[in-house]
């Protein structure tokens, strides 16, 4: 614990039938404890008091674990610590599992590293709607980062106290512990499961979890994280890939030599490629990833095409739309480029334009789906044929 400057936090809300528990088998490992008292209005206090080798702070009011966590974060590192493992007065973690964030921290070559302790949520005594909600945010977790855990909820865990100081942290209640995760990782932190025991005695646990009010919060907060992982986080990391790696060798590395098929590369290009010509501007990132997800193709791909609709093609896309409109429908129309570049007259004609634009955006993705599964099949021959 001293080698690597970690410490415990333990925040406590009205735990006091297991907190002594607790807390003797934490100083059996270390002595480096800080507990927080989230405004407790049962014997927690009387219980600290016997523990005076024990880190304390003792908050006014009760504002949730969020906020607990954020001061136990603050006083670690004012005490000169580098990592903090967090413990939940509950009684449902074992002290003795702490060596095994330990461990994997010292066997670990990136020290960026945050460890959520992974339940076996497939034992006997773990309810139900534990399970639920577990799976639950196990999917917007990897949807908002591109990361698969086993395990998301748990509050047991080694956090890198330098790289959360980092983040701007928001949420006061049980969120936090979701928010802190995903933040994190989309920062750039290592974001791992290690296994963990766990215990549900009924009779000794008290979870103050309220099932409709804090899953609603949790709810609430997946939605912006979706929101920006769409329209910043997913678009940001592309981009960063591609300046790194150059285009042209983005193209090489991430498309041409990509482990996907042919065929789901091509699809991937006549989705991007549809997405970014159809009028759903403002929406089309939202769109291609989503589509992208729930097709189960080639994010980078679909969404490197879906921008063929940059701002010097737009008035080209515009214009091939209205035409191929205007012989789809048979409504004649006359306007000039000029028209179309500095008054905008053929938005007059939305009917014309949007029969236009869809069909465009078909033949276009069909065009550029072939044309791209031609060129990889090609490819995919000459690779296997020199060896």
């Amino acid at each position: 614990m001293q080698r690597l400057g970690c410490c415990v936090l333990v925040p406590t809300y009205n735990n006091g039938g297991t907190l002594k528990k607790v807390l003797d088998g934490i100083l059996k490992r270390t002595t480096s404890v800080i507990v927080i008292n989230d405004g407790a209005t049962d014997n927690t206090a009387d219980i600290l008091a016997a523990y005076p080798e024990v880190q304390q702070l003792h908050l006014p009011e009760n504002k949730g674990k969020g906020n607990a966590l954020r001061h136990g974060f603050e006083k670690a590192i004012a005490l000169g610590f580098a990592y903090a493992i967090t413990i939940d007065s509950d009684g449902q973690h074992y002290p003795d599992d702490i060596p095994v964030f330990l461990e994997a921290l010292e066997n670990s070559e990136n020290k960026n590293i945050l460890l959520i302790g992974a339940r076996n949520m497939a034992q006997s005594d773990v309810p139900g709607k534990s399970s639920f909600g577990n799976k639950f945010s196990n999917f917007w977790f990897w949807f908002e980062t591109g990361k698969r855990l086993t395990d998301t909820q748990s509050g047991y865990r080694l956090y890198p106290l330098k790289e959360i100081a980092k983040l701007r942290l928001r949420t006061p209640k049980f969120e936090f512990e979701i928010e802190v995760i995903v933040k994190a990782a989309w920062n750039g932190t290592s974001v791992q499961n290690i296994p963990i025991r766990i215990s549900y005695d009924e009779e000794e646990r008290v979870s103050h979890f309220r099932t409709v009010p804090d899953f609603a919060r949790i709810s609430v907060l997946n939605t912006w994280f979706v929101i920006v992982a769409l329209f910043y986080i997913k678009p940001r990391n592309l981009f960063r890939k591609i300046k790194k790696k150059g285009f042209k060798q983005f193209l090489i590395e991430n498309v041409l030599q990509h482990n996907d098929s042919p065929k789901k590369k091509a699809l991937s290009i006549a989705l991007g490629v549809f997405i970014g010509i159809c009028p759903f501007w403002g929406f089309q990132t939202l769109l291609v990833f989503s589509l992208a997800v729930f097709l189960k193709l080639n994010k980078a791909i679909a969404f490197a095409f879906s921008n063929v609709s940059i701002p010097p093609m737009i008035p080209f896309i515009i214009y091939g739309s209205v035409h191929l409109g205007m012989f789809l429908t048979g409504e004649p129309l006359s306007f000039s480029m000029d028209d179309l570049t500095q008054n905008l007259e053929v938005l007059q004609h939305l009917k014309t334009y949007l029969v236009g634009s869809f069909a465009l955006a078909l033949i276009a993705a069909v065009l550029f789906g072939s044309i791209g599964y031609a060129v990889l099949i090609a490819k995919q021959k000459i690779t296997v044929d020199n060896g």
